[in-house]
């Protein structure tokens, strides 16, 4: 809906993780055009367990031309490769979930159907020979380097990050660029009666706080989007069961490994981040089938080392807000939808967010046709991500247990039933040009998962036995022999974020 007037003052409701990285992008980008205020009280908690990233928060941080070795010093962050997802078929057994490239594909076909050809001919190792970043998760080695440092191409990897320290430091980082933080707790959002609009915050201290655009970033509440804009819901619990997570901090017993655990039981999934000077853990489940008691009981008989907090709940519905941008409010965060931490999105879907809103922006304050865009594009994201994430769970092998068996039996999307029908007629995966998740990434969990193609490409044949053999043999000692050249991942951490640095930090 037009505003009538240029935007020239946002207002940024909320702070923690969401608020803060809205505002050092936006203050960052556009600060030289625009106001930025931030409204947040140290009396409201935030989440914050959001600890483990996706590669793409790399790139952000460029965005903001943020030092690496200071994220990782103010953040007590660890490095990741992937995500190791444990028990999901059967007891004991693991795949890897990297964030590399599997192989070597070409124009005509990915690797995974030359590798199903080879294992058809006995002579492929197994999938994850193949990726760096999984040889390397594995063996807990690490670096950043490339050519540079003896290696011959770079991983790919993400962070596992304190997310409250996270806050602070993109707080450390907005304020000085203009930024205004204002405390105070929002007791009132006021609508413009003739528009519907947003017109401004009344906070506990009787301040008013007027803005042209306001961005949502008050958690679940969505205390501007839907408790005063009555946006509506999209519930996804149908697809989603898991219902609430506990969330605890324990002392580290080990170097820290450069990947997350995901370790399935009966009734969801445990966590398992490992930072510098802690390990962030969380237990993930569904009430249905599994009572708070018992999941409080289950966490603290699976955690490794003492717990340094109290166990926390999280209560949570899957889905997304109908609109993430209604009127002149963007939703950024939680507000805006939720779809559980598996794959670890939830980082990601905030920096995306603003990212797509800086790219959007409604400087003269007309807003239908960006904020209908806005939408389609956020929209389409998340429900990528939703389907990913309904894909482990619907494809386990845990027969026996209520939670899995409905899982495995229960109706999906439409969008996912395509996508495993693919690849189980053809071992086709591919990503779109609006989708996070790469074929990589559908490949390794189509696969980890258990779902066997009846077909694939004919390239592998065409390319023959002795020839696919060879090659294969070829890029695998290269992948052992580059993993074996990196460094421990805790002694790169000590040299990268000196023990010292992190012990007064």
């Amino acid at each position: 809906m037009a505003l009538g007037r240029p935007v020239k003052k946002v207002v940024i409701a909320g702070g923690g993780t969401a608020g803060w990285t809205v505002a050092a992008a936006l203050v960052k980008n556009l600060g030289a055009v625009i106001e930025i205020v931030l409204v947040e009280s140290d009396m409201i908690g935030t989440v914050g367990v959001g600890e483990s990233t996706i590669p793409t928060a790399r790139r952000f941080h460029e965005l903001l031309g943020l030092d690496e070795r200071d994220v990782v010093r103010a953040t007590q962050a660890s490095f990741k490769l992937g995500i190791s997802f444990e028990n999901w078929t059967r007891e004991e057994e693991r795949y890897f979930h990297s964030f590399g490239t599997l192989g070597r594909s070409t124009w005509m076909a990915d690797f995974q159907h030359m590798w199903l050809a080879a294992r058809q001919m006995g002579v492929a190792g197994p999938l994850d020979d193949y990726s760096l970043e999984t040889q390397a998760a594995l063996a807990n080695r690490f670096g950043t380097g490339g050519p540079q440092r003896g290696e011959a191409q770079p991983l790919n990897y993400a962070y596992h990050l304190d997310a409250t320290a996270y806050g602070q430091y993109l707080r450390s980082f907005a304020e000085p660029l203009g930024v205004k933080r204002v405390e105070g707790r929002i007791d009132e959002v006021r609508l413009d009666p003739a528009s519907g609009n947003i017109a401004s915050l009344a906070l506990d201290d009787g301040s008013v706080i007027e803005g042209d655009l306001f961005i949502d970033c008050t958690g679940f509440r969505g205390l501007l989007i839907e408790q005063a804009l009555q946006t509506g819901y999209e519930d996804w619990t149908h697809w989603l069961a898991t219902d609430r997570a506990l969330a605890v901090q324990t002392q580290a017993t080990s170097p820290a490994r450069p990947y997350t655990r995901a370790i399935a039981h009966k009734a969801g999934w445990q966590w398992q981040i490992p930072l510098q000077h802690r390990v962030g853990n969380g237990l993930v489940y569904a009430s249905d089938f599994l009572s708070d008691d018992e999941a409080l009981a289950m966490l603290a008989e699976r955690v490794e080392g003492s717990m340094l907090t109290e166990p926390r709940l999280i209560r949570y519905v899957s889905g997304s807000r109908r609109k993430a941008w209604n009127r002149n409010c963007v939703a950024i965060g939680l507000s805006s939808g939720f779809v559980e931490p598996l794959e670890s999105t939830s980082i990601h879907l905030i920096m995306i967010a603003v990212t797509r809103l800086m790219q959007l922006f409604p400087f003269e304050g007309e807003m239908d046709a960006l904020s209908a865009r806005f939408n389609d594009l956020s929209k389409r994201e998340l429900e990528g991500v939703r389907d990913f994430i309904v894909l482990h769970y619907h494809l386990n092998r845990r027969s026996g247990e209520p939670f899995w068996d409905r899982c495995r039996s229960m109706d999906i999307p439409d969008s996912l039933a395509g996508r495993i029908a693919l690849f189980r007629e053809s071992a086709t995966a591919y990503q779109a040009s609006d989708e996070l998740f790469r074929v990589d990434s559908w490949v390794q969990v189509l696969l980890g998962q258990g779902l066997e193609p009846q077909a694939h490409h004919a390239l592998g044949e065409m390319i023959g036995k002795e020839r696919l053999a060879s090659s294969l043999e070829a890029l695998a000692g290269n992948i052992r022999e580059q993993a074996a050249r990196l460094p421990e991942h805790q002694s790169f951490l000590d040299e990268y974020s000196p023990r010292a640095t992190r012990a007064s930090a």
